[in-house]
Order: structure tokens, then sequence, then C-alpha cells
């Protein structure tokens, strides 16, 4: 439920958490529509001049409107008080509805004496404002105090007063507390009157306010203003399971709505005997296994046998009579009401409609190695090339055409290139010294021919190409250990 003071506008419909003094009364618990407000009345009507005003939780009375003025629900007005001072409320009710709820409270419009002052200004909301925002700090402080004297008590709620002069504290306990030094200490710490009021379980509730198990608030602090007691047999009339975990509410106590369909299963319980336990046959005893209350069905079953037999309301009474006279049925088979096979259930084929999404899209799913592409990369930045473990990985620049990043492999084989070239070198200079003389007399010889020249010189590479080569079979051609 929202406010018209914060839920307009598009913002959550979370309500503005005043627990009842919103100034829209849109918000409020126990709140009532006047369904009487746009009716016509006579000409010579003459207004109800009583007004229900509402206050901070569920707290409701009556006020003369002695100066007839025009009031209009959820308007704040200052009322007088029986202790002294004023105080500011909500009006909740006018006209012709007030006349209804004095007499369902069996009041007399006698007994209201106590009357409606004027309406709320603008300096009075905020006194009453700033007086309501002391609440939670003086509930801690008086829970400290308490707690420091040891006493044996709750307090759950503060309600200041609008005039900000007094403090009524609502405390839960199991016994009698005697509070007087605590009244003591919390008057000389808050320098105002105070007012102790011992509440119940579930008025507390009520106070507070709170989601049921249904998943909706309760009903305490919404509309619920009289508490019924529960007891256990409610929830045994109605076939529920005796556990006071499921069946007590946020006070405590057995929920409220235990009572709400009582009546109906008090109505249906009527014509199913109570004190059917077992039935005698001629094949054995049967005893009573479930009662179905609406159907009208009684089950029963044969010791030792899983099979449940259900019978009518009339024929158990007819065997019950036969049993009292000496008579046994003869079996329950034969007297056994067939049942209508529950309708065979559809299976719906469901289709994704989302599109794209999946029902297991938050599952967990292996990560995929992201493969790094470089062809969308911009020239002038840097490319990263994988090194093997424990290397460090080296940067190129991208825009350099000339250079050549090579892989590992390629980087090796040049090496050993290089060593090999290294150790050609480092032989004996006979070797490769033992042509030059032929080569330089083959030129002499000749008399500097062209052509014999160029052939010199072709023979030169050759030879010179040949020791290039040898280094490559060079491994193969060393001998081996075991030999």
């Amino acid at each position: 439920m929202g406010c018209g003071s914060c839920s307009t506008g598009g913002c959550a419909p979370a309500g503005c958490k005043s627990n009842g003094s919103c100034l829209t009364n849109g918000c409020s618990k126990l709140d009532v529509y006047d369904w009487l407000s746009d009716m016509d009345m006579p000409a010579n009507y003459r207004p109800f001049n009583i007004i229900e005003v509402k206050f901070k939780g569920s707290r409701k009375d009556f006020y003369i409107n002695h100066e007839n003025l025009y009031l209009e629900l959820g308007e704040l007005v200052v009322v007088e008080t029986p202790t002294g001072g004023y105080d500011i409320g909500h009006v909740s009710i006018t006209g012709e509805l007030v006349r209804m709820q004095i007499k369902k409270k069996h009041l007399k419009e006698e007994d209201v004496v106590k009357k409606i002052i004027r309406r709320a200004s603008p300096a009075d909301v905020d006194k009453w404002k700033a007086a309501k925002d002391l609440e939670w700090e003086t509930m801690h402080k008086a829970r400290t105090l308490a707690l420091n004297l040891g006493l044996s008590m709750k307090l759950s709620d503060v309600d200041y007063q609008g005039d900000k002069t007094k403090a009524t504290f609502y405390y839960t306990a199991e016994g009698r507390v005697d509070f007087r030094e605590l009244i003591k200490k919390m008057a000389e710490t808050f320098r105002i009157r105070i007012e102790m009021r011992q509440i119940g379980m579930r008025q507390e509730a009520s106070r507070l306010g709170g989601l049921g198990s249904c998943g909706r608030e309760l009903c305490c602090s919404t509309w619920l203003t009289d508490f019924k007691t529960v007891s256990t047999s409610a929830a045994r009339y109605q076939n529920l399971s005796l556990n006071t975990l499921k069946l007590a509410g946020q006070c405590g106590k057995l929920k409220c709505c235990l009572n709400y369909e009582l009546d109906t299963y008090m109505d249906a319980l009527k014509d199913i005997p109570d004190d059917v336990d077992r039935l005698e046959t001629q094949v054995g005893t049967a005893r009573l296994q479930k009662t179905d209350i609406f159907k009208k069905l009684m089950w029963f079953s044969y010791p030792n046998e899983e099979t449940w037999f259900p019978l009518e309301i009339d024929r158990v009474k007819e065997i019950q009579q036969m049993n009292k006279e000496g008579i046994k049925p003869e079996d329950l088979k034969e007297e056994a009401v067939e049942l209508e096979p529950a309708p065979a259930t559809k299976i719906l084929d469901y289709e994704n409609v989302v599109g794209q999404d999946s029902i297991t899209r938050l599952d967990e799913r292996p990560k995929k190695k992201k493969k790094k592409n470089n062809k969308h990369k911009k020239p002038g930045e840097a490319v990263k090339v994988a090194e093997p473990v424990g290397k460090e990985t080296k940067v190129q620049p991208s825009n350099a055409a000339a250079r050549v990043v090579q892989p590992p492999k390629q980087q090796n084989n040049n090496q050993q290139h290089q060593q090999n070239k290294n150790r050609n070198n480092n032989r004996p200079e006979g070797q490769n010294q033992q042509q030059r003389p032929q080569n330089n007399g083959q030129q002499q010889a000749t008399g500097g021919g062209e052509g014999q020249s160029n052939s010199g010189e072709a023979q030169n590479k050759k030879q010179n190409n040949r020791h290039h080569r040898r280094p490559k079979n060079n491994n193969n051609n060393k001998p081996k250990a075991n030999e």
C-alpha cells in the first residue's frame, strides 16, 4: 500500500513507513471507506456532530465537533486529552457512520465528552513531527534503563503526545512488574510525564506490524480490531497438523485466521458421527482412517491391509446400528463407494518465447578460452607474442614492416646454424687452403680469359657451398656413444 505523498509519479509502492502518521492518510492502518459520503441528504438534515479520530497504531476515539467545523477524512485536528494538554490525530470517520460505530461499540452519545479544539496549524504539525522523531531514541534509552534495573519486561513501543509533554510506554511482561524506580529515572532523563501501559502479545504484533506466513500483512495490523481466543481444537476440527511452529503467528500465539473457517467446518461436522472408530464385520474389525468432511465420506481399513474402503455417512450409521444389535455385514468391499477417477492431467508443451534467453542461462558453464584476433588492431598498438612458460613475453611494434617476429622454434634453428658456421671456421686452415693454389694456377694458365675466369669462380662457389652444407649433416655423421 502506498500513500499519495510517496507512491504517485511512478515511485515504488512501498509506503511512507510512517506507521499510521502519514499526512495523506493513504497508508494508515484500519482505514474506513465512507460509503455514505456520496448519498444525498434531506434539506433539513443536521450533520452528526461527533467525529472519530485515529492516532498512532490502532487507537481511535470519539470527539465532539462543538464548533461545527467542516472536516474531511485524513485531516489533522487538535483534540483534548483527559490528562491535560492536547493531542493531534487524523479524522477517520464523519457523518452517519460515526453514529453506527458508536452503536457497534455499545456506547452512548452522552458518554462522549472530549472536544475538538481546532484544525492543526503548521506550527502544531511541526511540533507533532518533532515529537514523533524522538520516539525511537526514547524507546532505546528506556530499554537500557530497564535492563540496568533488571526488570523482566519488554518495551515494544512509545507514543508521544502531540504537545510533546507526555509519552506513553507500551510493554509486555509475563507477570506483574514493579516499575516505580524506572518511572523516576525516565522522568529525570526525558523531562516529560510518563505513562506505562501493559499490552498482550497480540496487541504488540498489531502495533509493530509485519508479514505472515501467507505473504500478506498481519490481520491485526490492518483490519482486525477484536482478538478472540484461539485454541488447538480449532485446528483439530479442520484436520490440521498440531504443529505449534506452523500454527503460531508473529506474536507467538495461535494464528487468528484459524477461527475464520471454523464455523463452516462446525456446520459440516454436524452430520458426521463422532463415536465411529471401528466397524465389526464377518471378515474382521475395520478401523477408521480418514474422514472427508465436505464429501461426507469415511475411509475404513482392515488390519494388516493397505486398502481403504470409502463409505457414505448414512451407510456408516446403518452399520453402526447393526453392530449394536449384534448383526455384522459380510465385507466392506461390497459396501465401498466407487469413486470417480481423477481427470488425467495434460502435459503442456512450453515454448521459449523469450528469444535468445534460456532457462539455464545462470547455470555454471565451462569457460572457453578466448582466441586473440589481431586483425582488428590499429596501427601503433603493441602485439603480444606468446612465449614458452618461464620466459618473458616480448612485445614488438606492429607498424615495423621490415621486422618479422619469428616463433621460438625458428630462433633455435638460427642459433644452431650460427654455431655450426663458427665450428667450420675454426677448422684447420689446410683443408680450405689446399684448393686456393689450384684456383690461382688455373687463372694464370688461362691467361685471364673471361670464360675461363667465370668457370673458375663458379667452381669456387660450388666448393664453398659444399663446405656450408656439411654442418647440417654433421650431427648425423657423429659416432654413437654405444659404438
